[in-house]
């Protein structure tokens, strides 16, 4: 790859975007993967700085008014999710290859200001693999899933607006398949 290239990921709630980048990180160090910052609780094992940056809503406002945010969003109605621009800059100017895990509503505002990224779309092997995931995480309230399922349904509408499809049948299946759209080779297993 001559110029590295930012490759967006997004999907559907519960479909495997987290588990599929935490296998990015921890099997392909040629990728920088984004820490986004939230101003959503610490869910157990999610440690500050390495699976997000947790912070307050006052300190959101003032990332975003500041334009330090390359996209953010206010997902399910309750907590927002932003990428901090200047990592994703600083990354791509010393030759990484940047994977973003974000939802549809940040990867659509990034397409407005760097459309020449590689947008990937990851959805599940069906509907009722993707519900059984999200119960069986349980993280969220019931009323936290059914509003999840609904929001789901209009994410997964959107898979025509991005450049590659992936399905989450297999977590490394996804991600070598991922990490290939990058441009990258898939590690010999």
């Amino acid at each position: 790859m001559s110029q590295p290239r930012l490759t967006v990921l997004a999907g559907p709630t519960a479909v495997g975007k987290g588990t599929v980048s935490t296998y990015i990180r921890d099997n392909y160090p040629q990728v920088w993967l984004s820490v986004s910052a939230t101003t959503r609780p610490a869910r157990p094992g999610e440690l500050d700085g390495v699976h997000y940056f947790f912070v307050s809503n006052e300190e959101f406002d003032d990332l975003v008014a500041s334009g330090q945010m390359l996209e953010w969003a206010l997902v399910h109605g309750r907590n927002r999710y932003g990428t901090l621009r200047r990592t994703v800059d600083a990354a791509m100017a010393d030759g990484k290859s940047v994977l973003l895990e974000i939802d549809l509503q940040g990867a659509r505002q990034v397409k407005e200001s760097m459309p020449e990224a590689n947008f990937v779309f990851l959805t599940p092997p069906s509907w009722d693999e993707m519900v059984r995931r999200l119960v069986g995480r349980g993280t969220e309230t019931e009323q936290e899933q059914q509003q999840r399922l609904e929001t789901a349904k209009l994410e997964l509408a959107a898979e025509p607006e991005f450049d590659h499809t992936v399905v989450n049948d297999s977590v490394q299946r996804a991600a070598d398949e991922l990490v290939s759209l990058m441009g990258l080779s898939p590690q010999e297993r």
